[in-house]
């Protein structure tokens, strides 16, 4: 483990009670902005030089640029409970929504448009209109208490039952059936079907329903904005909460075992279970057997590859109003989309993959300044096979690049700069990324509720050892509740 580094803050705590957090993404912040606003003595360690994981930000498509590394929109970020009880605003993160959440291109006809509105969704929908108010509402009615009752750990009583059960007829079956079943136009089909799609699994899949229900509810209430400045903002935000309360952050900090930790009441990781059962030291080598069986079966799921674009100007979308998106789902049908997701999460790469293009600059002029004034930039990826390596150098790339080809003619000749990052390059970036999964395990089957795997105790791992990632409940998205989980299980501990 390497000292610290220039991100270290200073000041210290005078509680009683100690704890370590390995790893800086925005779950282990979150786990040590909580646990040093309690009195404790937190230092968190870093591998990288800066904090915050894949919620970094940079200037990798040139000076004046701001490209989010991984989230870019951030529908869970600004309903998070958590980060709202941290009061992130007053450290400096500010949202930023565009004139629509989201949009998807369809062949040959105008473009699905999820506006910020319930209603005004269903208004263009026609005879589908019914049916997405009816799926929607059970979340769009009251928001904060669904987001109570999932953002947590699946195995307890709800806190509001009668809305989970509400909910439940749209959670538990496939996007794919839902879609069929209650759907017949393909705007409705197209938009629910994109929205599920940020499961990164296969459509066909039991509980899938349940990402295109929230996923479209979270846009129809507090909309999916993105960070000014970049994602990066929340990570600054949650350090400075951590600095004011005297905890530490060590940079350039490699953990591999827990005997060069300090001694603490609690060890909190931000780790995958492939990286915790490579953990050397007593506590590591202590799991139980059974946690080790569970953590050794852990599954990890398909990948994405990045590409981001630095544009002469903004894409020439057919549809005009596609360009007023921050998020837009690429990859045409429902029926496309349903097969794109199926070969890749089979091993094959699809010919029309799905494409999430992020155009965060409709929200946020402040992506492109200075010397890239004028130009736009843009942030994609597509769902490929996990840990996808490419036939050929740009093969995925130009794959990206006839998606939205097909729906913005003219595209590749604005193009001044594209960086690309394969799987491998997301997993060397993020160690968490593991073969380019950016949702810390395989959102299928049993793995969608029971993260990680069959426990009652999700984020205790053994005494004063426990889990805060992605890997535990609810899951992927830059939230922060797996930390909160994980830092509240602490405290119950101690108490």
């Amino acid at each position: 483990m390497a000292g610290s580094g220039k991100h270290s803050a200073t000041g210290r705590s005078t509680g009683s009670k100690r704890a370590v957090v390995v790893g800086s993404g925005p779950n282990g912040l979150t786990a040590a902005a909580v646990l040093a606003r309690e009195g404790w003595q937190v230092d968190v360690y870093e591998r990288g030089p800066r904090p915050g994981g894949a919620a970094k930000s940079n200037d990798s498509l040139g000076p004046g640029t701001i490209v989010d590394l991984g989230a870019a929109g951030h529908p869970f970020g600004v309903a998070s409970p958590i980060f709202r009880e941290l009061q992130l605003e007053q450290y400096g993160l500010e949202w930023l929504h565009s004139e629509f959440p989201l949009a998807h291109p369809l062949p040959s006809r105008p473009a699905a448009v999820l506006h910020r509105s319930l209603e005004a969704t269903a208004a263009e929908l026609g005879r589908d209109a019914a049916a997405w108010r009816r799926i929607h509402r059970p979340v769009t009615s009251n928001m904060d208490a669904q987001l109570e009752n999932l953002l947590g750990p699946m195995l307890k009583f709800p806190k509001h039952p009668f809305r989970l059960a509400a909910f439940a007829p749209s959670a538990l079956p496939s996007a794919s059936f839902l879609s069929r079943r209650c759907f017949e136009g393909p705007a409705a089909q197209a938009l629910f079907m994109g929205s599920a799609a940020h499961a990164i699994a296969p459509l066909a899949h039991p509980f899938t329903g349940a990402f295109g229900t929230l996923f479209g509810g979270l846009g129809q209430t507090n909309g999916w904005p993105v960070a000014r400045g970049g994602s990066q903002a929340i990570v600054d935000a949650l350090v400075k909460v951590i600095s004011e309360h005297g905890g530490r952050i060590h940079t350039d900090a490699e953990v591999t075992d827990l005997r060069a930790l300090p001694t603490a009441d609690a060890t909190i990781l931000n780790l995958t279970p492939r990286q915790v059962l490579a953990l050397r030291g007593p506590a590591a080598d202590q799991l139980r057997s059974r946690t080790r069986k569970r953590l050794g079966n852990w599954r990890y799921g398909t990948a994405v590859h990045k590409v981001d674009y630095l544009l002469s100007e903004p894409i020439p979308w057919t549809d005009a109003r596609v360009g007023q998106a921050t998020t837009v789902h690429v990859v045409g049908s429902a029926g496309e989309l349903l097969r794109a997701e199926e070969l890749a999460a089979a091993g094959r790469l699809p010919a029309r993959p799905f494409v999430m293009v992020g155009q965060q600059q409709a929200a946020d002029p402040s992506r492109a300044s200075g010397s890239a004034a004028g130009f736009t930039v843009i942030w994609t990826y597509a769902h490929v096979p996990h840990g996808y390596v490419e036939a050929y150098p740009g093969e995925v790339a130009e794959l990206i690049e006839q998606q939205i080809e097909r729906f913005a003619p003219g595209f590749r000749d604005l193009v001044v700069f594209r960086n690309e990052t394969s799987p491998a390059q997301l997993e060397a970036a993020d160690p968490n990324l593991i073969g380019g999964d950016v949702a810390g395990g395989a959102m299928t089957g049993l793995q969608t509720l029971l993260r990680p795997g069959l426990t009652l105790d999700p984020y205790r791992l053994g005494d004063g050892l426990y889990l805060g990632s992605s890997s535990t409940p609810p899951g992927a998205g830059v939230h922060g509740m797996p930390g909160a989980w994980a830092a509240a299980a602490a405290m119950a501990d101690l108490r």
